[in-house]
């Protein structure tokens, strides 16, 4: 899989220093958003990252973009190691990877008009030499996502939330950049929408080949677009596989009970489907449990999961799972 990485995650971690107060007593704990994850995405594919909120997704597609520093490993993209490269240096890469952020509404200027949102980017690139320019880029790119002429002049709050998503996808694409991070970027919009919003991002990766890393904990829309999925748990990659490998032999059991949530349409096979339900709480970040940080919502745990984390090993066909029980 790695053959033809665009984008390689080495052990990435991304942690933050949070102080906590009691009893008068203020002190300083370590929140592990990201803590030890590895993957690859191949050029022109899509990497789907999933998981309940609050493990560390988002925090991960932003350290990939460099809005936050990295704590420790490496990220590698088209073979150049920019962990810890100055923003002098990363400004060229600002052109290659663009985000589309989850809330269509806060991501917008509010004070800023389309052609602003938009038009900015070009001119901070100079990928537009004048106004005229730079106008009529404005306006192809809005008719790509299948917006009107009409709508350059206008402010965030005139349009819908899908509309305004349609404004985020156009402002990523303004660069034509390599890699896009796309963080649940249909899960604020009805099901009607987020159709629309997948056909428009699976339409432009086969015209343009983009590279994308698709955020989300829609599990169904994940195995969609998809080539291949990772599952987080508590800052942890616990599962990686191929889609179709991963959704027809799942091996992690909290992969196994994400699954076993998905809604089916056929009622004869959703009937014979037993539910899995996890027991317990998500752990705090900041207090994570020794050794495995699923074991204490997991049927399957024994001794060695409270002493050690397993990490995530390679079992064959492309397919990593963190469990004792499996690499045993």
């Amino acid at each position: 899989m790695a053959g033809n990485a665009l984008l390689k995650l080495d052990d990435l971690k991304m942690f933050f220093e949070i102080r906590t107060a009691a009893f008068g007593k203020s002190s300083r704990k370590q929140l592990k958003a990201v803590n030890g994850v590895s993957f690859s995405i191949e050029k022109g594919r899509t990497f789907g990252l999933v998981g309940e909120s609050g493990c560390g997704k988002t925090t991960a597609g932003r350290t990939i973009l460099k809005l936050y520093k990295a704590t420790g490993g490496r990220i590698i993209y088209g073979g150049a190691d920019i962990t810890d490269m100055n923003e002098k240096d990363f400004f060229p890469y600002r052109r290659k990877m663009q985000m589309i952020f989850q809330d269509p509404y806060t991501s917008l200027d509010p004070r800023q008009p389309v052609s602003e949102i938009i038009g900015a980017p070009l001119s901070l690139h100079k990928i537009v030499s004048n106004a005229a320019e730079r106008f009529e880029r404005v306006r192809e790119l809005i008719h790509m996502v299948g917006l009107k002429d009409d709508h350059i002049n206008r402010y965030p709050h005139e349009f819908s939330g899908g509309q305004r998503q349609r404004i985020g996808i156009a402002r990523a694409l303004a660069l034509m950049p390599e890699f896009i991070v796309c963080d649940e970027p249909i899960s604020a919009l009805d099901v009607s929408i987020q159709a629309q919003i997948i056909n428009i991002l699976e339409e432009f990766q086969e015209r343009f080949g983009f590279t994308y890393l698709f955020i989300s904990h829609d599990l169904s829309v994940v195995r969609h677009i998809s080539h291949g999925v990772g599952v987080m748990y508590l800052g942890n990659l616990v599962e990686a596989a191929p889609v179709n490998e991963l959704y027809g032999n799942v091996k992690h059991p909290y992969t196994q009970s994400l699954l076993s949530a998905v809604p089916i349409a056929d009622p004869i096979a959703a009937k014979g489907r037993k539910r899995i339900i996890l027991e317990g709480d998500v752990p705090s970040p900041l207090d994570p449990p020794s050794g495995c940080p699923f074991r204490i919502r997991c049927r399957n745990a024994s001794g060695i999961c409270a002493e050690e984390n397993p990490g995530l090993k390679d079992i064959g066909g492309g397919h990593a799972v963190a469990c004792h029980n499996m690499l045993q």
